[in-house]
């Protein structure tokens, strides 16, 4: 018997040694250790150091052998930025044209008709390794193709080569495809030119805003000088344009970007004495070279170049919130792209805003007579509520004579018309005064002139003057409202809170970047534009639905279409506070400070008018932003210097006659109003979700709080207020003109208002007074 037949024998009959059993896990198969044993083993078996480092090498031997594949097929294109350009044409929202864009303004010049160190200045802003590297910024690139594939938006950094490649060859699309064909042809464009002829190709394809390509056209359009004449300061300013040419343009650029301009123009002048190009002393005697005035490019005139700058505005914005463009390169993706973009301006509305200017202000003008009369610029822009649309727009006298759109301008405070930004955010967040009393239309404050604001019985050190320094006494917020009265709405302000305000004032459209949440505020003392007030108002008018105005249509160029973005965005506020604050505005209209201009105008005709009249302080700027249930439009009047651009004031203007001679909101802003609205609108009725205000409680029998609600630095009154709500004070000045017996509203005035006060403000460094 072999021995393994024996051993098969033992094992039968149970004798000899017996193999010990097998362990097995609960539940598990036998020859398992433990729980989850295998799955470990067969991973590690999987993964493991060899595997992975195999598995990456392999994946670095793929990429380099694409790229070399995609090196040997990608061949340098025949380059010719210039003959790529196509007229942009834009069109009213009716589909007739409005205006074509599109002569490039290029003159290519030597690299040695310009000055050494001026060329310096754009290797210093855009790439001081330019002299030494490949062409390619590798870590840059990576992070942008990482970028665009995630759908992070803006890419890495680029090399003057890189951005050469793209203006010369190329274009701006954000694709991975594009960002790699950059790349190599980059590389192969490196080791074919020189260094100068990249860098002369860089100045000369790139945009300078202005409709200027290139650094001769820049230097005309800046400095009225050829490029072989530039300064050092000067070639640092247009290098410095080139990171956001449009918003660096020192005559529209905002405080912010003259800013930012001009620590761009520091950083590239700090960055040649860094690189031992210019010498530290020479640096420090340079002081920055304010460019020329612009000059509108042809077939512009009149309104039709701040329409066309407004279209390409909001078109390079929605590039760079979609695409992630930089500034720069959003606005090369539109100058000249041969873009059809069909505005929403309606051609009769147009007309007629323009007309309405004319005849209400510009007609009057008579510089040659007075010279106020040269200095003062109007502006104004009209929106459909219910689409956001942007149906007319004034930018200015003419686009060759003011390049600067007054339209959107947002240097000059909206001063009054600030106001029911404040009421607003005390209704949305159910506010009270601090002594407990909720703040409503009919809330009673202290309407006396100069009182100061206080913060639970502690004075702010902020006190404001009235128009005309009058004392209003006990005064309804409704009433306050009518008549712009500064003191009540300075404590309102500390009543709900600064900050809230100011947030409410965020919600409703208001660009509060860098402004404090400060009560000066409460008088308008911040920067806005017409078509940012236009902007709040309609959202009020829409029920407290965000409406944020839009020019544009539809934007299509070749076979690519742009999707802007919905103009009508979610509620902001709640209808009910947004439908509170158009009843109070109504008010204003048939019983305040626009009574005389709107409410009287014989076009109105029953229309339903809600609106705010503003004048800032010294008669700088005047305003009246109002609305009907279907437009809203603001109108703004501002005192800039002919020759110097400074703010200056308005009084005087079309001969005003004395004591006043101020140019106030309710005067010639609420007439151009009144005019183009009255002739463009139907008769309609708001419909409102409202309680209190103008439009739902007759003025002339107020609902008074039943607790005191005079601000706590006083003893609230034992005596009720009588239903008139006539001041408890004589006014400073007896009214120049009787109260008419009359008005064609609706509804007669519940009371005679004060007349449109005549005298001055009265100066106060620490208190600018706001008027109507």
């Amino acid at each position: 018997m072999g021995r393994a037949e024996e051993r098969r024998a033992r094992q039968r009959g149970g004798g000899g040694h017996r193999a010990a059993p097998r362990r097995r896990s609960p539940g598990g198969a036998a020859g398992a250790t433990g729980p989850g044993k295998p799955a470990k083993g067969r991973i590690r078996r999987l993964f493991t150091w060899k595997k992975i480092l195999g598995t990456f090498l392999g994946l670095c031997l793929l990429c380099i052998g694409s790229f070399i594949v995609l090196y040997l097929v990608v061949d340098v294109p025949e380059g010719n930025a210039a003959a790529k350009r196509q007229s942009n044409i834009y069109k009213y929202s009716d589909g007739t044209i409005l205006a074509r864009r599109g002569t490039v303004n290029r003159e290519i010049v030597d690299l040695s008709k310009v000055p050494r160190k001026v060329q310096l200045t754009f290797v210093a802003a855009e790439n001081k390794s330019f002299y030494k590297d490949v062409g390619v910024d590798f870590r840059g690139t990576a992070r942008g193709l990482i970028n665009t594939l995630s759908g992070k938006g803006k890419q890495g950094g680029s090399t003057i080569t890189q951005q050469y490649v793209k203006n010369y060859y190329l274009n701006q699309d954000q694709t991975v495809t594009r960002k790699l064909k950059e790349l190599v042809i980059s590389l192969k464009v490196d080791r074919q030119k020189s260094k100068d002829d990249i860098l002369a190709g860089y100045i000369n394809t790139s945009y300078y805003g202005r409709n200027a390509y290139g650094i001769q056209a820049a230097a005309q359009a800046y400095y009225r000088i050829d490029a072989q004449k530039l300064s050092v300061q000067q070639g640092a300013y247009l290098a410095a344009l080139l990171q956001a040419p449009s918003q660096y343009d020192w005559a529209v650029a905002s405080e912010t970007s003259r800013k930012l301009v001009k620590n761009r123009w520091n950083y590239v002048l700090d960055n040649m004495v860094e690189e031992g190009w210019l010498s530290k002393a020479k640096r420090d005697g340079m002081t920055f070279p304010v460019p020329e005035a612009p000059k509108g490019a042809p077939g512009l005139d009149g309104q039709k170049g701040y329409l066309v700058d407004l279209a390409n505005q909001q078109l390079e914005q929605q590039l760079m919130d979609r695409d992630g463009l930089t500034q720069s390169q959003a606005e090369n993706a539109v100058m000249d792209q041969g873009w059809t973009i069909t505005l929403n301006i309606d051609r009769k509305k147009q007309a007629a805003l323009e007309k309405a200017v004319k005849s209400q202000l510009t007609d009057k003008l008579d510089p040659k007579k007075r010279k106020v009369d040269g200095n003062v610029q109007a502006g104004a822009v009209s929106v459909d509520p219910k689409t956001g649309h942007i149906v007319a727009l004034y930018g200015g006298v003419d686009y060759y004579k003011h390049y600067f759109s007054n339209a959107t301008r947002r240097d000059y405070q909206p001063a009054s018309t600030f106001k029911p930004l404040i009421l607003a955010a005390a209704l949305e967040d159910d506010a009270k005064t601090q002594n407990g009393t909720a703040i409503t239309a009919n809330t009673k404050y202290d309407g006396t002139s100069r009182r100061p604001v206080v913060d639970h019985g502690t004075k702010v050190g902020f006190a404001p003057p009235n128009e005309d320094e009058q004392n209003y006494g006990p005064i309804t917020v409704q009433k306050a409202m009518n008549q712009s009265v500064n003191s009540v709405f300075a404590q309102m302000g500390m009543d709900v809170g600064m900050d809230n305000v100011m947030s409410t004032a965020k919600k409703l459209g208001m660009d509060t970047k860098g402004m404090q949440a400060v009560p000066a505020q409460t008088l308008g003392s911040m920067g806005a534009s017409p078509l940012e007030m236009a902007g709040i108002y309609a959202t009020f008018d829409n029920h407290g639905a965000k409406v944020t105005p839009s020019i544009i249509k539809s934007a299509e160029a070749k076979s690519r279409t742009v999707e802007m973005s919905n103009p009508i965005g979610g509620q902001v506020i709640s209808r009910t506070a947004a439908d509170t604050v158009t009843s109070v505005l109504t008010g204003v209209v048939d019983d305040g400070t626009a009574r005389d201009s709107v409410a009287r105008n014989p076009l109105r005709n029953g229309q339903q008018v809600a609106g705010k009249t503003g004048t800032s302080d010294e008669n700088r700027s005047a305003w009246f932003t109002g609305y009907t249930p279907d437009l809203v439009t603001s109108v703004g009047l501002f005192g800039e210097d002919k020759k110097t651009k400074n703010h200056v004031s308005l009084k005087g203007a079309t001969g005003l006659p004395l004591p006043g001679l101020r140019v106030n909101g309710g005067g010639y802003p609420a007439k151009i109003w009144a005019t183009y609205t009255f002739g463009v609108t139907d008769k309609a009725k708001f419909d409102l979700n409202a309680t209190e205000g103008a439009a739902v409680e007759p003025t002339d029998t107020p609902t008074w709080s039943s607790s005191p609600t005079e601000t706590p630095s006083q003893s609230p009154t034992s005596e009720p207020p009588s239903p008139s709500d006539t001041p408890t004070q004589s006014p400073t000045q007896t009214p120049t003109t009787q109260p008419p017996t009359q008005t064609p509203t609706t509804r007669p005035p519940t009371t005679t208002p004060p007349a449109t006060p005549t005298g001055d403000i009265t100066d106060n460094p620490l208190n600018p007074a706001d008027q109507q």
